[in-house]
């Protein structure tokens, strides 16, 4: 694909795939602790199931804790977002984040091959910390991968999203795959613990191309431009940065004089006029403060705070311990598929159709969606705090 008036585009839709990748990457940590809960379960030995009843031995609830340890951090940094953003640089957050999730991951992997003579409270205390840690750093580059993917056109925070979505079913199929291996159960937890150091190793790699990549340059190294690269198509001729900056400095109609002082053709001052008014209009449309940008998605915000309280204090805490009456091999598939699978496939599609519907200006966009992920985090904490007291109760 060529350039059009000067703006690079997108070539294979590379850094539509990247980000894809990335906001696949962003939710690994999450998703991959909670489908593996079996297997968790299995080994604090929490309870066995005979003869149709469950038979409790120590209860660590660790469905609870695992759900309400990974949301908090999401919280917590989506508070701490502006402080770091100022003191620690992009490529710290990212990066740095991605290693040490790896690092969390090959962690996680290599306990499965530690004999079951552990103590089970190191254990479930070991598996803790690395949840906390894990999806502390999963939050930072969440929140730092949101402003990135600001910067560019639209649609590609939509693309972000549905790589999110994409994680949870992502998981789910690998925890399937692992079941379908018909492999002894430390060597599937221990390929399934594998997938996401893989996954997360080609995230890091992708985010490292980046900025190898002209299109990406050309939006992520120009964050002045903002919201206009999207509002005027694919947008204006690199001639007209000089002209957005002689328009900043308050010369009101100083572009089209200048055309004419310069004698320059006709068509050369209709396109100069039309660069011109388009600026304009650019710099006329201000962005909204966030209280107009909130009353524009308020109900919008207390539904995904209510919809994540409601599903965080029975998933997967509650859900995970329901059980088929079918016998044979569809028992142990039934909880990765029906809880699992079918939960996420269709939280990738609510997260895709985001690209079809959207409830701000995209100038307003990035505002609106830190307003979001704010309710976002805070229904996923009230939530996981709900299944404590939920979970006595089943």
């Amino acid at each position: 694909m060529s350039k059009t008036e000067g703006v690079p585009t997108d070539r294979g839709f590379l850094v539509g795939i990247i980000f894809f990748i990335l906001g696949l990457g962003t939710l690994l940590p999450w998703n991959f602790f909670m489908t593996a809960s079996m297997y968790f379960n299995e080994r604090l030995n929490t309870s066995e199931w005979r003869n149709g009843t469950v038979s409790n031995r120590k209860e660590y609830y660790f469905n609870n804790w695992m759900t309400l340890l990974s949301q908090l951090p999401l919280l917590v940094f989506t508070l701490l977002n502006s402080f770091l953003y100022q003191r620690v640089s992009e490529r710290v957050r990212i990066g740095g984040s991605l290693v040490l999730i790896l690092f969390l991951f090959i962690l996680t992997a290599v306990l499965v091959k530690i004999p079951e003579t552990m103590d089970q409270d190191t254990f479930f205390s070991i598996t803790m910390a690395t949840i906390w840690f894990i999806n502390s750093f999963g939050a930072v580059l969440q929140g730092s991968l949101f402003g990135l993917v600001g910067l560019l056109p639209q649609r590609y925070s939509a693309v972000f999203m549905s790589g999110q979505g994409l994680a949870g079913t992502f998981a789910a199929i690998a925890m399937i795959f692992a079941i379908a291996s018909e492999a002894d159960s430390k060597t599937a937890a221990l390929g399934y613990f594998i997938t996401p150091c893989v996954g997360t190793l080609i995230t890091l790699i992708s985010y490292m191309l980046l900025p190898r990549l002209e299109f990406a340059r050309y939006h992520l190294n120009n964050t002045s431009r903002g919201y206009e690269l999207e509002t005027s198509g694919e947008l204006l001729p690199t001639d007209s940065t000089d002209l957005l900056e002689k328009t900043k400095e308050g010369s009101n109609g100083s572009m089209l004089n200048m055309s004419q002082s310069n004698g320059q053709r006709a068509e050369e001052d209709g396109k100069q006029a039309f660069i011109s008014l388009q600026m304009e209009h650019t710099l006329s449309s201000s962005k909204s403060s966030v209280m107009q940008v909130f009353k524009k998605i308020w109900v919008m915000a207390f539904c995904v705070t209510f919809v994540f309280t409601v599903t965080l204090s029975v998933f997967p805490a509650v859900t995970v311990d329901v059980r088929t009456k079918y016998t044979g091999k569809w028992e142990k598939y039934f909880i990765p598929v029906v809880c699992f699978f079918l939960f996420n496939v269709m939280d990738f599609i609510g997260r895709s159709v985001t690209s079809v519907w959207k409830l701000v200006d995209a100038k307003d966009a990035e505002t609106a969606g830190a307003l979001m992920t704010f309710f976002l985090a805070l229904g996923l904490s009230v939530g996981a705090g709900l299944s404590f007291p939920l979970r006595l109760l089943v």
